[in-house]
C-alpha cells in the first residue's frame, strides 16, 4: 500500500500499527494525499488499535469541499485540536438551526484552536482552508448505531451540489 506503514481499512480510514504511535510531517503529507485523491476529500489516521478501544484518537484531513452530515453522539464527548488550516464547527438545534458557530484555526492566531463537545448536540464541521488537519479525540467503542444523523440534512451520498448548497445556507444563517 504505497509503502505506507499504516494499515488500510478503506480509502478514508487507516490505522497506525504497534503499541507506540508516532506521526511526523511525512505521515501528515501522506494523509493529505489520501484525502485529495478520495472522492469525499477526507482521510483519517487512527492511533487507537481498533473500534473497540475505549479511547479513540485520530488525525483527520478534510479538503475544502468535504461534507460531514450533521450528527450527534449519544453518551460520548469529542474534542478537536487544529494542527493546520481553518474550520468552522456548527452546533445545531433539533430543527437544524445553527445555535453556535466556532471558527477555529491552527495555533498562533486569535481564533480558538481547541474545542470540546460534551453534550449530545447535532454538529458538523466545515473546512475553511485547503486542507484542514486536526486531531480528534472521543471515547469508544465506535458503534455506528450510536451516531444519530440529522434527518434535516442531506445524506453523505447526496448530490455534492445539494450538500454544498446546504452548507452555504448553514454558514449564511438562512
Amino acid at each position: 500500500m504505497d509503502g505506507s506503514p499504516f494499515r488500510r481499512v478503506n480509502d478514508e480510514v487507516f490505522y497506525t500499527t504497534g503499541d507506540i504511535a508516532s506521526v511526523d510531517g511525512a505521515a501528515i503529507g501522506w494523509l493529505k494525499e489520501r484525502a485529495a485523491a478520495n472522492p469525499r476529500r477526507r482521510a483519517r489516521l487512527c492511533a487507537h488499535p481498533g473500534t473497540d478501544d475505549t479511547l479513540h484518537e485520530m488525525l483527520i484531513v478534510h479538503g475544502m469541499d468535504a461534507y460531514v452530515r450533521p450528527h450527534r453522539h449519544l453518551g460520548k464527548s469529542e474534542s478537536f485540536h487544529l494542527i493546520e488550516g481553518e474550520l468552522s464547527v456548527l452546533i445545531l438545534d433539533d430543527a437544524g438551526t445553527v445555535v453556535r458557530r466556532i471558527d477555529m484555526a491552527a495555533p498562533g492566531g486569535d481564533k480558538p484552536f481547541f474545542y470540546r463537545l460534551s453534550a449530545p448536540l447535532f454538529h458538523t464541521v466545515v473546512p475553511r482552508s485547503e486542507p484542514v488537519v486536526f486531531h480528534e479525540v472521543t471515547n469508544g467503542p465506535f458503534r455506528r448505531e450510536e451516531t444519530e444523523f440529522a434527518a434535516f440534512a442531506p445524506e453523505e451520498s447526496a448530490d455534492p451540489e445539494e450538500q454544498r448548497a446546504y452548507v452555504r445556507r448553514l454558514l449564511s444563517g438562512t
